[in-house]
């Protein structure tokens, strides 16, 4: 009976957390460079024709959870961010990535013109910190990127367009690498 109602207690001091974990972000700012089809945000953040880029620092308001979706107002339009290929996060962590409280602009508007430019077209450059690159181009989709900690991030512009950002020791990039010229030329700036 004694060890029954230990469980119970650890279960119930272990809600909260559960719930917390669960919960809406508050109102902030995009984390990063996401395309959108007008009303859909996917995790992958593929470069369709006809889509349309949300940069960095757009003011978001989180309105709500959906299956596999966080509900939100993005300039005064319904857009869902899908967790399309990182459902080994809990959603209310997954939100926590895209919605941030600090707005990324502030930070973007200190770095070198070229950084800038990049994170603005959603394209990377050499010697960029794991921090620009997620802002650029948003976050590695976690079936195919288990850890942020890991050398190298795989990322996809389409469903056959893939590329990968290698890191240096110093956690910037080294290179980006992709099967051919086309998909490397979308993925980098000059």
């Amino acid at each position: 009976m004694a060890i029954r109602t230990a469980t119970v207690a650890l279960l119930m001091a272990a809600l909260p957390l559960a719930a917390a974990a669960q919960s809406l972000p508050d109102p902030g700012y995009l984390c990063c460079s996401m395309r959108t089809n007008g009303n859909w945000i996917s995790d992958i953040n593929y470069a369709f024709s006809g889509t349309r880029m949300i940069p960095a620092g757009t003011p978001v308001t989180p309105t709500g959870f959906g299956r596999y979706r966080v509900h939100v107002s993005i300039e005064g339009t319904q857009q869902d961010i899908g967790n399309d290929y990182s459902r080994e996060l809990d959603m209310g962590v997954f939100a926590r990535r895209y919605v941030v409280p600090d707005n990324p602009a502030t930070a973007i508007a200190k770095m070198p013109r070229k950084v800038r430019q990049a994170i603005q077209s959603a394209r990377l450059i050499p010697g960029m910190t794991r921090e620009q690159v997620l802002m650029a181009v948003g976050y590695p989709i976690t079936s195919e990127n288990p850890g942020l900690e890991s050398k190298v991030w795989r990322y996809w512009l389409s469903r056959t367009q893939e590329f990968q950002v290698v890191f240096d020791g110093k956690d910037r990039v080294k290179e980006i690498t992709a099967a051919d010229s086309q998909t490397r030329a979308l993925a980098v700036m000059n």
